[in-house]
């Protein structure tokens, strides 16, 4: 039978290439903002990967199925799975799917009844959609964020398609990012089948994947990583399925998603030297083992042209990947422009490894971070929103926090490669808005990753493969930037290689060998299933930025006017904001001399039909008002007030804030 997985990430995997492929081409045209181009174009793309795959690639290979027939059956089989279980994990799957039944009901109308309001977005990733709708192209022209030219824009195609065609509902920009959330359970099943063949141990992976603190914090944002670990999770799903089936078209098929996930973000690279050993053990694995390790072995002539073949077809996949995908996306206008593929110096020395200076300040200052994270990933996230769990938290962390101490690490004193100082008593803000794993990642996850390393836990060469690519990424992650609190975002993809050891949980020799503890181990489960069950339940429920009821004395998303909304982080700046949209037609020409961390979505209006004009590019200097201008926005460190101007009210006086905002002015033109 066709597997279900293999449809949805493949499904999901052409989607968003014939998107990307046809906003690419639509940008150079200046029709991105048309949606009757978008409409048939689209279809395209679609339509010469499915002749790819069907005569090309996998002619070979073609099976005959139904879509229908296929979830008849795999309704069935979770029927009569869940039937058979054993009391105690039906306890455990009832807990798991009651949570993300609860969760899921309540994102989706957050998603579709609440507008976007991440602090990125405000700045960057959503302001610069309306740019390059109003501009009809993607192409650089001088916005005041930096973000706005240089981040890779294959993401913004999606998200200009789906409100397009949604008859423009901004929130239908969050789609594809709880679409990449839903794909992450999937791909982690399909990762944990092809381990194991266990379809408890994969549903079991699946469930806790959705219920990640840091993976539902993203499921209903417009932040980008949650579609950078969707596309992650399917390329190593379609190399764990070429390793057992041979097919090439999963290596085809890894290569254009290697390029999709290269053309969205450039901490893709991250994953470089783990998708290294990756790929060495699922597509060369079986032919070094029949070479070296067999007792017959295959000759050496026989051994390379394998080896050549192989290397072929990736190597074209991959070729065809960055080609349609990578290079399309921006990096070499930011080599053009600004000298480097990621963007200008000044962004470069705010967050890339250039922060750290000399090498040996690198070397001392990245192994502080690898320290930093893995303590920041020993807490209690989703409960710590809770006072009283704050309180257990703290406590928990003492022994941690007495023992580096005692080791003289320097953690909270050394700052030169951080962004924020690393703390053991962070602000509510970030554990809030970015956490880690919660209690499943110190209490499972990372326990059966050290159990396998050690050797302790021999369960086949494949753990030690995804073993290895999590020690490489979470390096990566610690060495490549600056400590930053914000980073649990980050650890999506790092899941994508830790996950799957749940599936040791439900092996009988791992059972075999505690048996001893077997109704003590079998208490412990439930009970980190119960805490991380609850936690996930308040990561959504307490989630300052969207809340779904009332809570810390603010009123619920749903009940919340829209500036306030949309400036929720930025509180001083909510009454200028609030008056300039009372006094600013929600059709005008707005003149911008913003700042670079400024918000400026809220003002292209309710429902976004104001024109803005960036006159403060960043690091070009102040333009001219144009001509076309009616009205002029903008903020008293950039442009000098004169007589007549309106000043909009940010309160100048408010303290404890992350970063303080503006004084805004407004100048009315014509």
């Amino acid at each position: 039978m066709k597997s279900l997985v293999d449809i949805v990430l493949t499904a999901y995997i052409t989607f968003c290439g014939s998107v990307i492929l046809t906003g690419f081409i639509l940008s150079e045209v200046n029709k991105i903002d048309d949606r009757r181009f978008w409409a048939i174009s689209v279809f395209i793309p679609a339509f010469i990967f499915y002749v790819q795959f069907t005569k090309l690639f996998g002619r070979e290979q073609r099976e005959s199925f139904t879509f229908f027939e296929i979830i008849g059956s795999r309704m069935q089989l979770v029927w009569n799975w869940f039937g058979n279980l054993p009391l105690w994990l039906k306890w455990i799957f009832g807990l798991l799917f009651g949570a993300f039944a609860v969760i899921e009901i309540t994102n989706l109308f957050l998603i579709f009844y609440t507008v976007p309001n991440e602090w990125d977005s405000m700045t960057g990733h959503l302001n610069r959609l309306m740019y390059y709708m109003r501009h009809g192209t993607m192409a650089h022209f001088g916005g005041t964020n930096w973000n706005i030219d240089t981040y890779p824009k294959s993401i913004c195609t999606i998200q200009i398609y789906n409100y397009l065609m949604s008859g423009k509902i901004e929130n239908w920009f969050k789609v594809i990012h709880h679409s990449a959330y839903i794909i992450l359970g999937f791909g982690v099943f399909g990762i944990a089948e092809r381990l194991t063949k266990n379809f408890s141990a994969s549903v079991f992976c699946a469930l806790v994947m959705w219920l990640l603190p840091d993976v539902l914090m993203q499921s209903i944002s417009t932040e980008t990583d949650i579609v950078l670990g969707s596309y992650l999770v399917c390329l190593v799903y379609f190399l764990f399925t070429y390793r057992e089936k041979r097919w090439r078209r999963y290596l085809y098929l890894a290569g254009i998603t290697f390029g999709i996930a290269l053309g969205h973000k450039i901490t893709f690279v991250f994953s470089f030297p783990p998708l290294f050993f990756i790929i060495l053990y699922t597509v060369f694995g079986e032919d070094i083992r029949r070479k070296f390790v067999s007792i017959n072995p295959i000759s050496f002539a026989t051994f390379w042209a394998l080896v050549i073949k192989r290397i072929k077809h990736l190597a074209t996949g991959l070729v065809i990947g960055i080609m349609l995908f990578a290079l399309p996306t921006g990096y070499l206008v930011n080599i053009k422009v600004f000298h480097h593929p990621i963007g200008p110096p000044t962004a470069l020395k705010h967050q890339s490894v250039e922060r750290a200076g000399t090498l040996a300040n690198l070397l001392k200052q990245g192994s502080r971070n690898i320290v930093r994270y893995a303590i920041d990933m020993v807490n209690l996230d989703g409960l710590r929103n809770v006072a009283v769990f704050e309180e257990v938290n703290r406590e928990m962390r003492k022994p941690i926090a007495k023992v580096e101490k005692a080791l003289n690490l320097r953690l909270e004193e050394e700052e030169s490669y951080t962004i924020r100082p690393f703390s053991y008593d962070i602000r509510f803000e970030f554990f809030n808005a970015n956490p880690h794993w919660g209690i499943y990642g110190f209490a499972l996850i990372l326990p059966l990753i050290v159990l396998v390393l050690l050797g302790i836990i021999q369960k086949g060469l494949g753990y030690y493969v995804l073993g290895i690519a999590f020690v490489l990424h979470f390096i990566a992650l610690s060495f490549t930037a600056a400590y930053d609190p914000w980073k649990g975002r980050y650890m999506i993809s790092t899941a994508v290689y830790a996950v799957p050891f749940l599936t040791l949980l439900f092996e009988k020799s791992v059972w075999h060998k505690l048996a001893s503890f077997a109704r003590l181990l079998k208490l412990y489960l439930v009970f980190v299933v119960f805490v991380g069950a609850l936690s996930g339940i308040l990561v959504v429920f307490l989630n300052e930025r969207c809340l779904p009821f009332a809570a810390f004395g603010r009123p619920s998303a749903f009940d919340t006017e829209r500036i306030a909304f949309q400036t929720w982080a930025r509180p001083d700046i909510t009454p200028a904001y609030l008056k300039f949209n009372e006094l600013v037609p929600q059709n005008a020409v707005v003149a911008l001399g913003t700042m670079n961390d400024d918000f400026e979505y809220p003002l292209w209006g309710d429902k976004l039909t104001r024109t803005l004009i960036v006159l403060n590019p960043f690091e070009q200097g102040l333009r001219p008002i144009p001509k076309e201008a009616e009205y002029l926005f903008f903020a008293k460190s950039v442009i000098k007030p004169q007589k007549g101007d309106i000043r909009l009210g940010t309160d100048t006086t408010m303290k404890e804030l992350i970063t303080k905002g503006e004084d805004y002015y407004l100048r009315k033109l014509k």
